[in-house]
């Protein structure tokens, strides 16, 4: 699977994004699917995940209300919109794709697309 993220910008404080991720090679409907961030000079963290069958989904607590994964598999893409845009939300922003089961645990996920940096000004 090859992903590519894309959508990053620079958005003030309050204000909404939306990152999407396209997916190309194997079949897309089979992964779950997450959305991951790294901040300047921190670790990357989970930010969201979905299942292949779109029942389920997962947040970190600090996006939790805030942000939204969604994902269309007839297009092969997943979607972060993100609302209420906090500066401590600014970093670069990685999509990634497990065929070993959904959750918050990067170690699930075997593809990783480059990054979108996403940065919230005050």
């Amino acid at each position: 699977v090859q992903l590519q993220a894309f959508g990053g910008g620079l958005v003030q404080a309050g204000g909404s994004l939306r990152l999407s991720c396209t997916a190309s090679g194997r079949t897309f409907s089979s992964y779950a699917m997450g959305w991951f961030r790294q901040a300047p000079g921190k670790e990357r963290e989970f930010v969201a995940g979905i299942d292949w069958s779109v029942t389920n989904t997962v947040y970190a607590d600090s996006v939790k209300g805030r942000f939204t994964i969604a994902r269309d598999n007839a297009r092969n893409m997943v979607y972060l919109q993100m609302n209420r845009l906090k500066p401590e939300d600014t970093a670069v922003y990685y999509c990634a794709a497990s065929g070993r089961g959904w959750g918050a645990a990067s170690y699930l996920y075997d593809y990783w697309g480059q990054g979108t940096l996403v940065t919230v000004s005050s």
